[in-house]
């Protein structure tokens, strides 16, 4: 009974979405406020059912009712709770449920705090959200039905894919569909103002929160999905460019370039086509993720459905919202009106030129990413774009990027002086060339570019305390006045500086692993020691656990350093008989920033057992810095100048009435 109230519950919502996708459109075009009023409690019923949905398939999974074929498919009786609640959205049709949660909520969420917002303005923001939802809701009901019923319920299910059963994929997809999803609020408001013809500062200010949340939540994304793919697949790497990780990084590098655009567009009324162009193109990427995903085109670890005619349905989609918005903004982009001036050397010239990069940036890893895949439709040939194209083309302007990044905040608005923030930084610049002469004299020439990078990463860390040092006139006056100025400045301000900082604590990271990393593949009987990067590990023997639903040999490794006992690692090989797979489980030491990982081979017939080993030196920092971007995020849109956003209009005092004398 449960998962046929939840299907219910699903077809109440596309039908909630329908009359919320046309009623307030009326309303708005004859100013009938009750029309457009009616958008807040339709979406608001909308999240609803959608709700009501997704916890009637949940329970149907915790309970484990097999009669529903989706829950049979994918769960097990034995498997922990915490998976058997990840197998919710470890698969196609309940991620795609997840995957109108989160847009239904984001249009609730709207409908509830969007109290500020101008009544038509707020009426085609909720009426283009619900036309998003209103296509995803037909995909699900019509192709991807989670709920089907089984004519005869087996006693048992098939168990989730093995690779999935991990704690990350319990946090990894929602922080990532909240990203994804999340941009489809700045591609209505972006719909909604080029119908209502309202584009201003106000606008921006209005949609940059909610940019910024989903920038916020993809970038944990993106961070935590490296770090799954890295420990789980067993080969030691943080970033493959896969085709499906790079449908994520593009929306991700878009919406960042939306972001200063919308600073620009708040600040100076200036960047308008840009900032609507961003906004409708950073969702659109989020839906090409979704088909690359979904369509069956691709094959990889993190693809969910290999269904043509349901990438037929997504590509119908895709058609219409993507050609349909690009047709709007071409149409209404030609009225928008030239904001405010500024010179080529300005802050507003700097955010330019990072959307410039950032964008070219975007463009590289689209092509690289989708023509082998046009290429292989239309002509047959098959083609592979892999690390080396994405290194020569994406790496230089990344680089490039990172340069002149510390150079925007010290900018004056309409007209700056290059000079003067050159000057400015000098102690920057000292930071970095300290740090590549360092780097230069522990490595011994190992690597040649890597000290470069090394000293551009410690340049922008030392540029955004420099900015922050400028803002406050440390070292200039008295620290009481400097203290005074810091708890003064707008928490957008030290979000800016802090997000710079976390980039550049990845890049660290990134240049470390891949600069400076050591391996060695070889195979050891028991007894026998391997030394790594001043590491000794000792291979104790082989044990034989057993799992909820698995089986697994695990290998022990005693670790020392400079002969000292440190830490016993433990990989090991889990089989999972109901699925006919084995998995690989890493061991993790994690010393310091750096990494001791530790993966099993086959075993040999001679009794030894094969073993990859790694030391990845200042790995962590990449996750750091990831995690550090993301509370940079949190303290510009704690910023009340973002949670208040645009006044109310202020009230009328209400006229006391006048006494007439009686006659």
């Amino acid at each position: 009974m449960i998962p046929e109230l939840g299907h219910y519950a699903l077809v109440l919502a596309l039908a909630l979405g329908l009359m919320q996708a046309v009623a307030p459109m009326i309303g708005a075009y004859t100013r009938d406020a009750a029309l457009m009023r009616l958008a807040n409690s339709t979406a608001l019923m909308q999240f609803f059912f959608v709700a009501f949905s997704f916890a009637a398939l949940t329970v149907s999974y915790v309970t484990s009712d097999f009669s529903v074929a989706n829950v049979f498919e994918n769960s097990h009786s034995m498997m922990p709770l915490i998976y058997k609640m990840s197998s919710v959205w470890g698969n196609h049709e309940g991620s795609m449920l997840l995957w109108v949660l989160i847009l239904s909520l984001f249009g609730a969420m709207v409908a509830a705090f969007g109290a500020n917002l101008p009544a038509t303005l707020k009426a085609h923001v909720l009426a283009v959200q619900s036309w998003i939802a209103c296509a995803f809701y037909l995909f699900i009901l019509l192709t991807s039905n989670p709920f089907l019923r089984m004519a005869e319920a087996p006693l048992e299910g098939r168990d989730l894919n093995p690779i999935l059963q991990d704690p990350g994929l319990a946090i990894h997809p929602p922080l990532l569909y909240i990203g994804y999803v999340g941009f489809s609020i700045a591609f209505s408001f972006a719909i909604a103002a080029l119908i209502d013809g309202r584009i201003d500062a106000a606008w921006a200010r209005w949609v940059r929160p909610w940019t910024l949340a989903a920038w916020i939540f993809l970038t944990l994304g993106i961070a935590m999905g490296s770090y799954w793919a890295y420990y789980t697949l067993g080969w030691g790497g943080f970033w493959f460019w896969d085709p499906v990780e790079n449908a994520s990084l593009m929306p991700w590098l878009a919406g960042t370039a939306l972001l200063h655009s919308a600073v620009v567009m708040e600040k100076r009324n200036a960047l308008k086509v840009w900032t609507i162009l961003l906004a409708i193109l950073t969702f659109s990427l989020s839906l090409i993720g979704t088909f690359l995903v979904r369509s069956g085109v691709l094959t990889s670890v993190h693809s969910f459905a290999s269904d043509p005619t349901r990438g037929v349905f997504i590509l119908i989609i895709l058609v219409f919202f993507i050609g349909g918005s690009l047709s709007l903004f071409a149409w209404r982009a030609p009225l928008l009106k030239q904001g405010g001036l500024f010179a080529p050397i300005s802050r507003e010239s700097a955010l330019v030129f990072n959307n410039l990069f950032l964008t070219t940036a975007c463009l590289t890893v689209f092509v690289g990413t989708l023509y082998p895949l046009a290429l292989e439709a239309f002509t047959g040939a098959k083609i592979s774009v892999g690390a080396p194209f994405f290194n020569l083309t994406f790496g230089p302007l990344f680089v490039a990027l990172m340069f002149v990044m510390p150079f925007g905040p010290l900018l004056a608005w309409k007209r700056g002086d290059a000079l003067g923030v050159a000057q400015r930084l000098m102690a920057a610049f000292g930071v970095g060339l300290a740090a590549i002469a360092a780097t230069f004299a522990v490595q011994g020439g190992q690597a040649i570019l890597a000290p470069f990078g090394v000293g551009l990463a410690f340049f922008v860390m030392a540029g955004s305390l420099v900015d922050l040092a400028e803002r406050t006139a440390l070292f200039r006056g008295p620290l009481a006045t400097s203290r005074m100025r810091a708890a003064g400045l707008p928490r957008s301000v030290w979000g800016t500086a802090v997000a710079h900082f976390g980039l550049a604590v990845t890049l660290l990271g990134i240049i470390g692993a891949a600069s400076w990393g050591t391996e060695r593949i070889l195979s050891l009987k028991p007894t026998q020691t391997v030394s790594l990067s001043g590491y000794e590990l000792t291979f104790d023997g082989l044990v034989q656990q057993s799992g909820p639903n698995y089986q697994a040999q695990v290998a022990k490794f005693t670790v020392r350093s400079g002969g000292v006992p440190v830490a016993v690692m433990e990989p090991a090989k889990r089989n999972f008989s109901s699925r006919s797979m084995t998995t690989n489980e890493a061991a993790l030491l994690t010393r310091g920033a750096g990494q001791l990982y530790l993966s099993l081979g086959d075993a040999e017939p001679d009794g030894s057992l094969a073993i990859r080993l790694y030391y990845k030196p200042l790995v962590m920092l990449i996750w750091l810095g990831a995690v550090v971007m993301m509370l940079g995020g949190g303290l510009s849109l704690s910023d009340r100048r973002l949670r208040v956003g645009a006044p109310k209009p202020a009230k009328k005092p209400a006229t006391k009435p006048t006494l007439q004398p009686a006659e």
